[in-house]
């Protein structure tokens, strides 16, 4: 089911919605709550699945930004592709599938069930921060002059601008992801206690 909905988003404009250069998504959110409900391993699973979605889709539909998530689309600034690209592509996306798990289960023992509310609310935030984090700074570390050439800025001003989306974009994401995994989890692991 889960990987029914990504597959949905990916090939819809829902999953990846353009916002300048980068692509705002809603893909992870049903990662997140994979992770939450049907555990790590899954949710990791799935994660990469987003992630070669991601890579697929950056391959086809061209964007200023598809040489940072697929190898196969020239660096502005080489002329090739770059193998990196699968990293930034798939690494933060396994970790949206692991990470909700731990922060759900680790916010449960130290806040007690009676805090699931808020326990769900954090680990869908921590899922979609992890992505946003580990991608834009994983862009910043290899990509840093391509990205740069593409914003035509200096690559001093680099990390303010992604310092931004963190904190514009990234926040709002998390805070969407947030609301579902509250949402959906609540009731997925209230049928599953069932």
């Amino acid at each position: 089911m889960f990987l029914a909905i990504m597959i949905i988003l990916a090939v819809t404009p829902l999953g990846f919605i353009p916002i300048g250069p980068i692509n705002a998504t809603t893909m992870h959110i049903p990662v997140i709550i994979a992770s939450i409900v049907l555990g790590p391993k899954l949710g990791g699973g799935l994660g990469a699945v987003f992630g070669i979605l991601s890579a697929t889709r950056s391959t086809v539909i061209i964007t200023p930004m598809s040489f940072a998530f697929s190898p196969f689309i020239a660096n502005p600034l080489t002329g090739h592709g770059d193998w990196w690209a699968l990293i930034i592509a798939i690494i933060p996306r396994i970790l949206i599938g692991i990470v909700p798990y731990f922060v759900y289960k680790g916010l449960e023992k130290l806040l007690k069930s009676k805090a699931r509310p808020v326990s769900l609310f954090i680990a869908g935030l921590a899922g979609s921060m992890t992505n946003t984090i580990l991608v834009m700074n994983l862009i910043y570390f290899i990509f840093r002059d391509s990205y740069a050439d593409v914003l035509q800025v200096t690559a001093s001003a680099v990390y303010g601008i992604i310092l931004g989306i963190i904190f514009g974009s990234g926040l709002v994401e998390a805070i969407v992801a947030g609301i579902a995994t509250l949402g959906v989890c609540s009731v997925l692991l209230r049928l599953l206690r069932q």
